[in-house]
Order: C-alpha cells, then sequence, then structure tokens
C-alpha cells in the first residue's frame, strides 16, 4: 500500500499552486499504474480499473464516490461494464495537487481491497 494513503489531505485554494514536475515525478512512483492525461487543458491522472461485471464496477464506483464525498474532492468517474474510469485533478486550480495524488492511492486502495 502506497504511503501516500496515509498523508494529511488539505484544504485547496484557487491560489494554491499545481505541483512542480519534481514534485510530479516523486509522487507518481507511489502510484505509477497511474497516467497523466490532459483534458479540456487541464492536466488530470487518470486510471481504468477493470471488475468481473457491472455490479461490481458499480460498487467499486460507489467506494470511490464516498472517498471523494469524504474529502469533499470529486473525480470524473466513468461507469461501465466490468470498467470504471477514474480521473483525480483539483478544479480550484484547473490542475494537479498532491491531494490528487493522495486520492489516487486511496482509490487504489480501495479497489484493492475488492480483490
Amino acid at each position: 500500500m502506497s504511503e501516500l494513503t496515509k498523508q494529511h489531505f488539505e484544504a485547496c485554494s484557487k491560489n494554491a499552486p499545481t505541483v512542480t514536475d519534481i514534485e510530479k515525478q516523486t509522487l507518481h512512483k507511489d502510484i505509477p499504474d497511474w497516467n497523466f492525461v490532459e483534458t479540456d487543458g487541464e492536466e488530470q491522472l487518470q486510471k481504468i480499473f477493470k471488475l468481473k461485471n457491472f455490479a461490481q464496477a458499480q460498487a467499486f464506483t460507489n467506494k470511490v464516490g464516498d472517498l471523494a464525498e469524504a474529502e469533499d474532492h470529486h473525480p470524473a468517474i466513468l461507469l461501465e461494464y466490468g470498467k470504471v474510469t477514474v480521473n483525480w485533478w483539483t478544479h480550484a486550480i484547473g490542475g494537479l495537487h498532491k491531494n490528487d495524488f493522495i486520492m489516487a492511492a486511496r482509490t487504489d486502495a480501495a479497489y484493492n481491497d475488492m480483490e
């Protein structure tokens, strides 16, 4: 399990800086299966999770939703049969913050708990 799952999640204002390239490289080592993608000009973390069927994918989606609601930090989630795509980024700053890496690690942990 990634050490990021245990790190403190901080409230983020619209004036918070995005992570630097060096911070991205360091933080990404804890979540190597996540990809950097750009959507509407905003850098995001994305991962596709494979599950056995729609019911499991929906259950996982709900787990991610609960994680998001607990921190008031909400991803884009695409639920499909046997597959869930999750994108984390910080809406307020239009890019990536350390919080996004923490939430990605927590998402991985939630997925691992389902196996």
